[in-house]
């Protein structure tokens, strides 16, 4: 018993140790950041904005990631390639003057008014397109797996995936799908420094999506979803149809995917505003924002998406200069460093349920 209490003494002694020497290392980098807005102003708050942007982008999508993990305790492998189809059935609405694979005519394409209106109507269209494609989904291949192992339903997420990935890959070959955002690429200037209308929307779209979700846990059927998160087997004893909460979970998870494809065509992901075989990229490259945050948190994707968004444009802002060293990709590399830094402190994330294990 003593052996056990000093092993467990020297662990929380080093857990304390490695605590302090990140806080000394987010200090110092505080510090240069401050010392580099002071030097040039209009230089940090482009950076500033521009991080925010992608940490936005990055916080959607790892929403998606986090209802679906709540409710069915599996990590969705196949959020990158719902981005990529919810991104390009908008091209097919806004761009094609037939239905895909049919004759009949667009009938977006007869809508009168601004152009931004039948856009925006488009982006409608294919989030409901979403949300019926992550039910088909759950239905036929998720709900089946209720009750077993979880690494069987993850590894059917990584099927689905794949073959997604490779379905829309050949349309995206075939055609460079553009997207026709109204604001395309342009922005306005602040004090010197330019700001693309796409950071502000991904910002807007970030704040309207956790404020849905925030609404949407206090509901009877949010209540219902959290009481699944916690026991399954409790919930389906108390009445709970499990099933529909997975329906419901994948539906708003692929609708998240969707917006998350959108914006990974536009400005700090993407300057072509098209879908093009990286779009599927953008679930992977949200990944260390979950585990930052922690898979069943939601606040946890908001604040792990803006850390990994800020770690990433602050990096490859003012460590420019070093790329004989650290290589022309290091910005891609540097939010699994943030994350790799994380878990060492927090194994479960900076917001996730530490799992209590009885031995």
């Amino acid at each position: 018993m003593a052996a056990i209490t000093a092993r467990f003494g020297k662990f929380e002694a080093d857990k304390h140790t490695g605590v302090a020497i990140i806080g000394l290392i987010c200090g110092v980098i505080t510090v240069l950041l401050i010392a580099q807005a002071i030097q040039d102003p209009s230089e940090f708050f482009q950076a500033f904005m521009k991080a925010m942007g992608l940490g936005s982008v990055y916080a959607i999508v790892a929403l998606g990631f986090v209802l679906i993990f709540k409710a069915t305790q599996v990590v969705n492998f196949a959020q990158g390639a719902l981005a990529m189809i919810g991104a390009l059935f908008v091209s097919f609405a806004v761009a094609d003057e037939h239905i895909p694979l049919t004759t009949i005519p667009n009938p977006l394409m007869q809508i009168g008014g601004p152009y931004w209106f039948r856009w925006f109507l488009s982006v409608l269209l294919a989030l409901a397109f979403a949300a019926l494609l992550g039910l088909v989904l759950e239905r036929l291949a998720i709900r089946p797996m209720i009750g077993e192992p979880l690494f069987s339903v993850a590894v059917i997420t990584l099927g689905l995936e794949i073959f997604l990935r490779v379905l829309a890959n050949d349309t995206v070959k075939i055609n460079f799908r553009s997207l026709e955002v109204p604001w395309g690429t342009d922005g306005f200037t602040v004090g010197g420094a330019f700001v693309n209308w796409s950071y502000i929307a991904a910002m807007i779209t970030a704040a309207v999506c956790f404020t849905a979700v925030f609404f949407f846990y206090r509901s009877r059927m949010g209540v219902a979803m959290r009481a699944v998160a916690y026991d399954q087997e409790a919930a389906m004893a108390q009445g709970i149809n499990v099933g529909r909460v997975f329906a419901i979970a994948w539906a708003a998870g692929a609708v998240l995917a969707a917006i998350g494809g959108i914006f990974a065509t536009q400005p700090p992901i993407a300057q072509t505003g098209a879908v093009q075989v990286e779009t599927q990229f953008i679930a992977f490259r949200t990944l260390p924002a979950v585990i930052l945050g922690g898979l069943d948190s939601v606040q946890g994707a908001l604040i792990g998406g803006l850390i990994i968004g800020m770690a990433e444009i602050m990096a490859g802002q003012y460590l420019s200069g070093y790329t004989d060293v650290l290589g022309a990709g290091y910005p891609l590399i540097v939010p699994y460093v943030v994350m790799i830094i994380g878990l060492l402190v927090r194994p479960y994330g900076l917001f996730g349920t530490p799992e209590i294990r009885r031995v």
